[in-house]
């Protein structure tokens, strides 16, 4: 009666049949009871660290007009991003930057290690990529030349690590959208209208 109840429990992923060091003696099964899927140790812990201010200032969205921040401060048109500060950067597009837009940057202090820059959303062209990059190695500045979806989680994920990080970022000409946007819009919308 209990072999069988042990099968039975086994064949429903209770226990487990472990072999004997003798080939003659029988399986012996281990049982392990869990409450609760999660009950155990290695539970997964996620946090979104871009809605944390503690961690300093985060870009957590942007459109075609400009910038929102975690601090849900929204910002127009193209701007330069520091873990603790912004401003706003005097440029239109990509072909407008030039050592003098990029001056700033090399005079901060203290220096910054890493500076990203997102120009909108077409791809970097490679000529701007070396001049931006030959100017910054004069002041031993580590540059990045992405597009500004690409910039922007890039400057989250070092800011978040504490680097001393800047970020100038240009707002993207057009957006991407997924299902999912169109979904998350869907609800948004619906939780506007919905009345108690």
């Amino acid at each position: 009666m209990i072999a069988r109840s042990l099968r039975v429990a086994a064949q429903r992923g209770r226990c487990l049949l472990m072999p004997t060091r003798s080939l003659l003696a029988p399986r012996i099964p281990i049982c392990r009871t869990y409450s609760n899927a999660y009950d155990h140790d290695g539970k997964t812990k996620v946090s979104i660290f871009n809605t944390e201010t503690d961690l300093g200032l985060m870009i957590t969205g942007y459109s075609q007009y400009g910038f929102r921040l975690n601090n849900d401060m929204v910002l127009i048109g193209p701007i330069s991003v520091f873990p603790r500060s912004v401003l706003s950067w005097n440029v239109n597009n990509f072909e407008d930057i030039t050592e003098d837009s990029l001056s700033l940057f090399p005079t901060l202090e203290p220096k910054i290690d890493v500076l990203i820059i997102g120009i909108g959303d077409q791809a970097p062209p490679p000529a701007l990529s070396k001049r931006i990059i030959e100017f910054m190695k004069k002041y031993k500045i580590n540059v990045e030349v992405l597009r500004t979806e690409q910039a922007c989680a890039t400057f989250n994920f070092l800011n978040a690590e504490n680097r001393m990080v800047a970020c100038a970022l240009i707002p993207p000409l057009h957006l991407t959208y997924n299902e999912n946007d169109i979904l998350q819009a869907k609800l948004k919308q619906k939780e506007l209208y919905e009345t108690d």
